[in-house]
């Protein structure tokens, strides 16, 4: 062949990254010995695979259709290496997952992921939807873990458990005694909301697309967390994941308000690439995400005994 593994992997690192500077970065490269890889590559086969843009570096048609493929062959090569080293573990995985799923449930998960398997490496990282779906899509990820849908023509979306926002006050708040809201009474109510490009504000705002009236949000902030203690300080109410606020329910410091006229469930979900091969590593991960979930019908019902 041609073309060598070394190769293959600074180009697609150049595709991630968009840049040969910041690929010869993330492989411990000189940026020269990158660049001249990265020629050396494209001159072999007489092509070109990037559009330069500024200095940046865009696939191009032939490159976006080469990508998918190198990627595939890059984990067979890690996978063919740990079988002729007579390991058992399992390459580097790169997880993606939503807030609420990354800080309640994918944390726990891979560390249980570690324990079983010492010499793996996790990678995860939690941003919104929108985030982790583009990210899927530049091969970024191996395997997304959100919150509501996902229709992109190229990745694959396969349900795991069902989840429930809740609408939640403070206890001192007017709410906490009537215990529910109607539709109408929303508008009056100063709301504190995640970010637009969020699943549980997606979810929402599907749960409102009926509504006509217009709620006043007072602040949309990134984090549960920071959802969480802003509503506890009597800013206005919120609404997020049940699993999210179980233990402050528990407490007594938030109270949840039922909302009879709006359906806020869900679903989480496992998102791939369609093009994307999936290593037995990914298989294993998934397997302890749907053990942990076994015979739970929502995902504040998850028997989780090592969480206070």
């Amino acid at each position: 062949m041609k073309y060598t593994l070394r190769q293959l992997e600074i180009f697609v690192a150049v595709a991630r990254q968009e840049s040969v500077s910041r690929a010869a970065d993330e492989l411990a490269l000189s940026q020269s010995a990158a660049s001249t890889a990265l020629g050396e590559f494209e001159r072999q086969f007489d092509t070109q695979l990037f559009d330069r843009i500024g200095k940046s570096l865009r696939l191009n048609e032939l490159g976006q259709v080469l990508l998918p493929h190198a990627v595939q062959l890059l984990e067979h090569a890690v996978e063919i290496e740990s079988l002729l080293a007579r390991q058992t573990d399992f390459g580097p995985l790169q997880i993606g997952a939503t807030l609420t799923v990354g800080n309640y449930l994918a944390t726990l998960i891979a560390a249980d992921f570690l324990r079983r398997h010492p010499s793996a490496q996790v990678k995860l990282k939690v941003h919104n939807s929108t985030t982790i779906v583009d990210q899927l899509l530049h091969y970024e990820l191996d395997l997304g873990l959100i919150e509501g849908t996902c229709r992109h023509a190229d990745l694959l979306v396969e349900p795991w458990v069902e989840d429930e926002l809740v609408v939640f006050c403070a206890p001192s708040h007017p709410l906490a005694k009537a215990g529910r809201i109607s539709l109408d009474e929303m508008a009056g109510q100063d709301w504190i909301l995640r970010e637009s490009g969020s699943g549980t504000r997606e979810t929402f705002d599907q749960a409102l697309r009926h509504f006509n009236g217009e709620l006043k949000v007072r602040l949309e902030l990134e984090h549960t967390e920071a959802i969480k203690r802003a509503v506890e300080s009597g800013v206005g109410i919120g609404c997020i994941s049940r699993l999210a606020l179980r233990e402050a329910f528990r407490r007594g410091s938030l109270v949840p308000v039922e909302t009879p006229e709006l359906d806020l469930r869900r679903q989480f979900q496992f998102v791939t690439h369609k093009r994307k091969y999936v290593t037995a590593g990914m298989r294993e991960f998934i397997a302890l995400c749907r053990q942990m979930t076994a015979g739970a019908a929502r995902s504040d019902l998850i028997d989780l005994p090592f969480i206070p």
